[in-house]
């Protein structure tokens, strides 16, 4: 039973939060970098690691694609530039022409891979408008499916995800730039 402590400087007896858990360690290495000395952002540092470790599906002139680390679906891809902007203003020509045409190229390899209904595409610019890197501008291909916003993730506050990242990573490399 998990319970929350509902009185300031309380004894941790509380009501109940109905909050199921799931132990996720290796999350502590991603949290545990943002909070490091050296500021390192993960959208930066990614790039300088083996695509395969950094779960990178594809790599243009300017910009990138990588697996979401805590995907909403399977697939879920983050477009991004090298370089260390945070707002979508800030990108110049190139990079916004290359953001774009990564985005189709994701669509067209999910399709390919897992013939998902359809897509969210999206840019969450600022930590307030829920960026969760908000320093290093990306955006978010999500593939959706019919029945894919179940009740789990509202009920049991719990997302099930099908397959593992590399597994994922891999598919979605193997169908990048084919026809």
């Amino acid at each position: 039973m998990d319970f929350v402590d509902t009185q300031p400087g309380g004894n941790f007896a509380g009501a109940r939060d109905g909050m199921e858990r799931l132990w996720t360690p290796h999350r502590m290495a991603y949290v545990e970098s943002l909070a490091s000395d050296d500021n390192s952002c993960p959208f930066c540092s990614g790039p300088t690691r083996e695509d395969a470790d950094a779960l990178i599906v594809a790599r243009g002139a300017t910009c990138f694609a990588v697996l979401n680390l805590y995907p909403y679906n399977p697939g879920h891809l983050l477009i991004c530039p090298y370089r260390h902007v945070g707002y979508y203003t800030d990108l110049n020509d190139d990079e916004v022409i290359e953001v774009a045409k990564m985005t189709q190229e994701a669509m067209h390899t999910l399709r390919r891979a897992s013939d998902p209904a359809g897509f969210n595409i999206g840019i969450n610019q600022g930590g307030r408008a829920g960026a969760g890197i908000a320093d290093h501008f990306h955006q978010h291909v999500v593939p959706r499916w019919s029945g894919d916003a179940n009740f789990f993730p509202i009920i049991a506050q719990t997302k099930a995800l099908p397959q593992l990242l590399g597994e994922t990573r891999q598919i979605l490399v193997d169908q990048w730039g084919a026809q």
